[in-house]
């Protein structure tokens, strides 16, 4: 497809980690509202996935284009960028949503396997962290993103409580908020909105991974009791609300860290102190 073959009348969505879970399920929303094409950037783990997700977007009457690639790096934002340039144009880029994951969990000062080891650290803060100005820079340098353009990352709960094992994920998500603050200084002059959105657990594929369906089990029921509304919040919560973020109504949210927990964290006191 060449520059801007049939995407006239439609702007873009460049969303990393697309092909699964809450990636996925935001690049199906925002083809609907505000009536986004899709560029989905992902790692080749849910290759089925991707392909299914491109169908459902062409369905919903968008372009989707999936790129595969690791996108923590420089030069990955770099070629990803200029592989988006080619299909959509300049200046086609409403909403750029940063969805990856690839963090170690474990302790600092561990003499066992899991010791968060340098490597370890780096490599986690490029995914979680880094990588989010490494495609926004890419974006600026291309002159790739459209009046008012939306850049969006997404944060959890745990800048706000301890678990163990993750400490390294709430280092680098408290990196990734300042360079939410930071960037929305820079890009606000030019008209852009650049947020963070927190949210609580979710069930996605990743996470059906990790855990065994017992321990599943246990963990929507935990949630039952910690959520005011009595359930684990969605991937589709969370998509049905970036649509909300990508209109023209959510225009002055900018450098904020938007709460859309649904109060998971109110009752941990109670829950302790009255099990």
């Amino acid at each position: 497809m060449r520059e801007g073959e049939g995407s006239e009348a439609r702007q873009w969505a460049l969303i990393l980690g697309a092909s699964s879970g809450t990636g996925a399920a935001i690049a199906e929303a925002v083809t609907r509202k505000p009536g986004l094409n899709v560029f989905g950037v992902h790692r080749g783990r849910y290759a089925e996935g991707a392909v299914q997700l491109e169908q459902r977007v062409r369905d919903a009457g968008g372009l989707g284009v999936m790129w595969q690639a690791d996108a923590s790096s420089p030069e990955a934002a770099e070629a990803g960028v200029a592989a988006l340039r080619e299909v959509a144009g300049p200046r086609s880029v409403k909403l750029f949503v940063h969805s990856i994951a690839g963090a170690s969990v474990g302790r600092f000062l561990s003499e066992g396997e899991d010791r968060l080891h340098a490597r370890r650290i780096r490599r986690t803060f490029d995914t979680m962290a880094h990588s989010f100005v490494f495609w926004a820079q890419a974006l600026v340098n291309e002159d790739m993103l459209a009046p008012e353009a939306r850049l969006l990352g997404l944060q959890n709960p745990l800048d706000e409580t301890h678990l163990g094992n993750t400490g390294l994920i709430s280092a680098s998500k408290a990196a990734l908020e300042m360079y939410v603050r930071y960037l929305a200084m820079e890009l606000g002059p030019r008209g852009h909105r650049v947020n963070l959105l927190k949210f609580g657990t979710v069930m996605t594929p990743a996470l059906k991974h990790v855990y065994s369906p017992g321990a599943l089990a246990r963990l929507e029921a935990a949630h039952a009791r910690m959520n005011p509304a009595g359930r684990m919040g969605t991937v589709e919560d969370v998509a049905r609300f970036v649509t909300v973020l990508a209109g023209e109504e959510a225009g002055w949210f900018n450098g904020a860290t938007i709460d859309f927990t649904g109060g998971m964290t109110l009752r941990l006191l109670d829950l302790v102190l009255n099990p």
